[in-house]
């Protein structure tokens, strides 16, 4: 079966996704077949195959907040339940490898794929993604059976007209504008990075026992002869020639 709504990604506006403030997203319902997101919600992977990232004492460069949650990377060969499997094998084909590269105006890029699982008081604090990230497609996997949207978990797109650097840590009350993404029953959010690509998640106020879900491509520039730099580097330093993060990439 299809698990991508072949109408629902051709309803998305290249250009239309480019011209939008304050950086290229774009936030659609049902870009996954009713069916195709019934199997994926009804066979997630267990939360006790993932890694925590749970450090409330922990600072991110520049001073940011900890990224609390929980972390499963894809790699292939894993175990899955086959509709993920039969999902990502969906999104490495060649329909949405060229739809990305359309919204994009890139192609020489890769993906990664991992869950995200964030238990209660958990959040995302502000940041823009790193300069080797070109964008991501975050599909949300709450529904109403199992997620009250008074919890939260809402991706903000936030604007600060320029006024922020990179490397800075402001809080969500420092912008001048923000946007929340739509999250239940079948919503998605796909965005590109931007010099001033500002997001973040806020504290999430569910129960004990109660996780926000997701699953995350990233879109990973990546240029051949770049890597082939990269790799010549490691090996006169003597280090190993893929790093771990590539070795998800594909």
């Amino acid at each position: 079966m299809a698990y991508i709504d072949a109408k629902a990604l051709a309803a998305i506006d290249p250009r239309a996704f480019q011209q939008t403030d304050p950086f290229p997203w774009v936030n659609p319902a049902g870009f996954l077949s009713a069916d195709g997101f019934a199997r994926l919600v009804a066979n997630l992977p267990d939360v006790s195959r993932f890694t925590s990232a749970i450090d409330y004492t922990r600072q991110r460069k520049y001073g940011q907040q900890n990224h609390d949650r929980y972390v499963l990377e894809y790699l292939d060969g894993m175990e899955l339940p086959a509709p993920w499997q039969e999902f990502i094998d969906e999104l490495r084909g060649d329909a949405y490898r060229s739809f990305i590269a359309r919204l994009l105006g890139h192609r020489h890029f890769r993906f990664r794929f991992h869950w995200h699982y964030t238990p209660r008081a958990c959040s995302v604090s502000p940041h823009c993604d790193s300069r080797t990230k070109l964008g991501s497609h975050i599909f949300y996997l709450n529904t109403r059976d199992n997620w009250d949207p008074a919890w939260g978990g809402e991706t903000i797109v936030l604007d600060d007209h320029g006024r922020f650097a990179v490397d800075s840590s402001p809080g969500f009350e420092d912008f001048d504008a923000s946007w929340t993404a739509e999250t239940m029953d079948n919503r998605s959010l796909i965005f590109g990075r931007r010099g001033n690509s500002w997001h973040g998640v806020r504290a999430i106020e569910c129960p004990e026992g109660q996780l926000r879900k997701v699953f995350i491509v990233v879109f990973e520039d990546y240029r051949r002869s770049r890597m082939l730099v990269k790799r010549l580097n490691r090996l006169f330093k003597g280090k190993p020639l893929v790093s771990e993060k590539e070795l998800g990439m594909y």
